[in-house]
């Protein structure tokens, strides 16, 4: 039987469990080409199990996961994952990093070199080309993760609560950096986070989970205009919309 045909970018319509523990209890959501979405939901309610359904390393027990029409598969879709912790590659330069998904797909090395400068640009980390990860701080660090994810022409970009592991201060200004590479190199973002007020802030549309086994109990467009005031009023409203269904998702 062949999956149906979807024009959107990413269609999930799916059930997942492990042995007769049920995750996912019919999980039904698209994404649209170069959307930006924030998936929340109580702890252990399945998020990085969705993500990973999502990048095609799990099949789901039922129904499917498409991109582009087709199930999710890291073989053939193009698939960048930030994690919570920094991935950089110890024994290559910041750029080396960068570069890597390029390299990987046989890209010139002329495009390289170009989209390389570019994307490290825009992640102000220019003067910081030949530094080794040892060199540079955990948010610099997420900073190169998070190039190397938009560097290539990527299918889908999932991100895993990136910046739960930075101070406030670093964390806001990651943020804004996120959404000005989003902004200039036009991706179709999945992110997860425990922050509503981070989801807020990033997000065209926010995603509530339920707890376990995980349904979806609000989808919330965001219309707000960026740069997001977080201490402005319609901001503020649709913040404690968001803790109001989550705390019913508990």
């Amino acid at each position: 039987m062949h999956a149906p045909i979807s024009l959107a970018k990413v269609d999930v319509d799916a059930s997942h469990r492990y042995g007769p523990l049920l995750v996912h209890d019919g999980l039904k959501f698209s994404v649209a080409a170069n959307e930006f979405i924030c998936i929340c939901g109580p702890s252990g309610c399945g998020k990085t199990t969705l993500l990973d359904m999502l990048a095609g390393i799990l099949v789901p027990s039922s129904g499917h996961v498409l991109i582009d029409g087709t199930q999710a598969n890291p073989k053939e879709h193009s698939i960048s994952f930030v994690f919570q912790e920094p991935s950089t590659f110890p024994w290559l330069t910041v750029s080396e990093n960068v570069a890597t998904g390029l390299n990987i797909k046989g890209a010139p090395a002329d495009q390289v070199r170009s989209k390389v400068a570019n994307i490290i640009d825009i992640v102000g980390l220019k003067g910081f080309e030949d530094y080794y990860p040892h060199q540079i701080s955990g948010g610099m660090k997420q900073r190169v993760a998070i190039a190397r994810a938009f560097a290539t022409e990527a299918d889908l970009i999932l991100m895993d609560e990136p910046f739960v592991s930075l101070d406030q201060p670093t964390r806001e200004h990651m943020q804004r950096e996120v959404l000005d590479i989003w902004r200039h190199m036009k991706r179709t973002v999945i992110f997860v986070t425990h922050n509503l007020e981070e989801a807020v802030y990033l997000a065209d549309r926010v995603i509530i989970l339920s707890a376990k086994p995980a349904r979806i109990v609000a989808e919330l467009p965001i219309s707000l205009q960026h740069p997001r005031d977080p201490l402005s009023v319609e901001f503020t409203e649709i913040r404690s919309k968001c803790v109001q269904w989550l705390h019913a998702a508990h």
